[in-house]
C-alpha cells in the first residue's frame, strides 16, 4: 500500500466528500482508498482545526504532508497565511478549490497573482469542486513521490511520535508517520532524545497488521522492552544505525528565509516558534546579526539531509505569525 499525506484546509462537509474521517483530534484525517496497478493506495487528507484562531494544528499538519488542497471561500488574511506557510513549508505540489460563500464570487486571476506571490507557482487552481479531480490530482503526486529518493528503503529512519500509550497484552505503542525509511517487524529501534531502546513486536497501518512501514504510512508500532516514559509528542523513532542523522539542539545557530509578505525582523529577545517532525519548540533569539543564535527551551530535534524544513513562527504577529524557515542550521 502507498499512502499520500494531503494538507486539506476546508470545511468539514468539504473534506467530509473528500475521505472517511477516521481521527478527530486537532488535525482531523479523511482517508480513501483504492485499487491501483494491483494494489490498494490510499490518499489521507488532513484538516487542521481552529485556524486561524490557532496556527499549531495547520504546522502540525504540514510536517507530514507531501501535496495539499485548499478550499478557497473567499479571499482573506487567514487564506493569505495558508498559502505563506504552505510555500514556507516547502510544499510545491497542491490545487486550490474555488469555492465561494453563497452570493459570494472569487476572482480566479486575483487568487492566481496572489499564489504566484506566495511562491506557489506549481499549484493548480480548480473553478469548481470536483471531488474526482481533486482526487486524480492527488493520485498523480503520490505516483511522483514513489520515484523521490527520500521515499527510498534505504533512507535513514525516522518516525516523528504523534501519540503513545499502553495497551493491556500488547505494551507500549507509538502512534506516528514514517517521514523517511522503512521499519520492519522484529526492528531495534532507539528514541532520540533519550537513548531508550526496544523492539518492534508487530505494526498496525490503518487498522491492519503489517510486516513492514513505509514513508508516508501513519503507523501503530507495538515495542517490546521499551520503557512506558520513554515516548512523548516530537519524539523521533529510529534505528541505532540511523541514529547518527538526528541532532539534538539546545541551541542553535541559524539564518532565516525570510517569507513572503512577512516584514517583521528579528530582534535580540525575540520570543520564536519552531515547528518540525511534530515537534514545537519555544526558542528565544539573541546575537542577531548575519546568522542567529536560538536558545531553545526544550530539545530541538533536527534531521541532517532531511528535505522537512524548520518553520518559524511567531505567535503574537496578528494575522502574519509565519516568519519563515531555518537554513544552514548548526548545534552550539
Amino acid at each position: 500500500m502507498a499512502v499520500l499525506n494531503v494538507l486539506c484546509v476546508s470545511t468539514e462537509d468539504f473534506a467530509r466528500n473528500l475521505g472517511k474521517r477516521t481521527d478527530d483530534r486537532d488535525v482531523e484525517s479523511y482517508i480513501h482508498k483504492e485499487m491501483r496497478n494491483e494494489q490498494q493506495d490510499a490518499l489521507t487528507f488532513l484538516r487542521p482545526r481552529k485556524h486561524p484562531e490557532r496556527i499549531r494544528p495547520l504546522l502540525a499538519a504540514l510536517d507530514i504532508s507531501d501535496a495539499g488542497i485548499i478550499q478557497v471561500q473567499r479571499i482573506d488574511a487567514a487564506l493569505g497565511e495558508v498559502l505563506v506557510a504552505t510555500s514556507v513549508a516547502g510544499l510545491r505540489n497542491g490545487a486550490l478549490v474555488i469555492d465561494p460563500d453563497e452570493g459570494e464570487w472569487v476572482d480566479p486571476d486575483q487568487l492566481s497573482t496572489i499564489i504566484k506571490q506566495a511562491g506557489l507557482d506549481g499549484w493548480q487552481i480548480m473553478s469548481a469542486v470536483d471531488v474526482h479531480a481533486i482526487r486524480e490530482h492527488a493520485w498523480e503526486t503520490l505516483d511522483k513521490k514513489q520515484n523521490d529518493s527520500e521515499n527510498s528503503t534505504d533512507a535513514p529512519l525516522a518516525i516523528p511520535v504523534d501519540q503513545n500509550f499502553s495497551v493491556k497484552g500488547v505494551g507500549l505503542v507509538a502512534i506516528g508517520t514514517v517521514q523517511t525509511g522503512v521499519v520492519n517487524k522484529h526492528d531495534n529501534l532507539v528514541t532520540a532524545p533519550g537513548g531508550d531502546t526496544g523492539v518492534v513486536r508487530s505494526l498496525q497501518v490503518m487498522d491492519v497488521d503489517v510486516d513492514t512501514a513505509y514513508s508516508g504510512d501513519r503507523v501503530g508500532v507495538a515495542l517490546r522492552n521499551m520503557k512506558e516514559n520513554a515516548l512523548s509528542r516530537g519524539i523521533i523513532l529510529t534505528r541505532p544505525e540511523d541514529v547518527g542523522h538526528i541532532e539534538v539542539h539546545s541551541s542553535s545557530s541559524i539564518q532565516i528565509e525570510k517569507a513572503p509578505f512577512q516584514k517583521r525582523s528579528i530582534e535580540e529577545g525575540t520570543v520564536i516558534h519552531a515547528s518540525m517532525d511534530l515537534q514545537f519548540v519555544v526558542g528565544r533569539c539573541k546575537d542577531v546579526g548575519e546568522r542567529i543564535h536560538v536558545d531553545w527551551d526544550a530539545p530541538m530535534l533536527v534531521r541532517t539531509g532531511a528535505s522537512r524544513r524548520l518553520i518559524l513562527s511567531q505567535l503574537d504577529a496578528g494575522s502574519m505569525r509565519i516568519l519563515g524557515y531555518a537554513i544552514n542550521i548548526q548545534s552550539e
